[in-house]
């Protein structure tokens, strides 16, 4: 059985990241997974425990840290997240894509684990429009600055990715990663293939 790809999605603080998500799990040609995250921020009213996140506190992830069962992990305005490692793994074992929506810095650790990972980090149309929107979604001036200043530091880690795309529309971004996805699995299977031969 042949192992299954794990694409990972990254960007920019409020760049658009869960749009792009949505379509890439609603597109059944993918065939994706979605691997949810841990975290130790309070669970707000209209989340699902088990949905959109797993909600625990800090000594349960700080247990999770200390046994190595977290792929990544990271720290933002007070909260960690992380990637529970056990179903990722399982779930490539056994053929399935996984999809991975995680912070731009986590990602070097997950390439360690899975070096044969597709990385895409998600662009803004421009920065001046990313903190447009970040002030118009936070209306208190510190948390939009944090964020802002979050999303500055985000995007000098873009020129470490080979496959980037920009937000300008989720659905043509959609588009984009699922034939980066598609060449990466091809090329994928050409390595295994002069592999067996060799």
């Amino acid at each position: 059985m042949s192992k299954g790809t794990l694409l990972v999605l990254t960007g920019a603080s409020s760049v658009g990241k869960a749009a792009i998500r949505e379509q890439l799990l609603n597109d059944p040609s993918m065939k994706l997974f979605y691997s949810i995250s841990m975290t130790t921020r309070p669970q707000k009213p209209e989340e699902q425990d088990g949905v959109d996140y797993y909600f625990v506190d800090q000594k349960t992830f700080a247990s999770a840290v200390r046994n190595h069962e977290l792929l990544e992990y990271t720290q933002f305005d007070g909260y960690y997240y992380g990637t529970p490692l056990a179903y990722i793994d399982f779930l490539l074992r056994i053929g399935k894509n996984v999809l991975l929506e995680v912070e731009a810095q986590g990602v070097g650790q997950i390439k360690l684990k899975y070096p044969e990972a597709l990385a895409v980090f998600v662009m803004p149309e421009s920065m001046e429009e990313l903190e447009r929107q970040i002030r118009a979604r936070y209306n208190d001036t510190a948390s939009a600055d944090l964020r802002v200043n979050k999303a500055s530091m985000e995007m000098e880690l873009s020129g470490l990715f080979r496959h980037q795309v920009k937000n300008t529309d989720p659905d043509k971004a959609k588009e984009e990663i699922r034939v980066m996805m598609q060449e990466h699995q091809s090329k994928q299977q050409t390595r295994k293939g002069t592999a067996v031969e060799n």
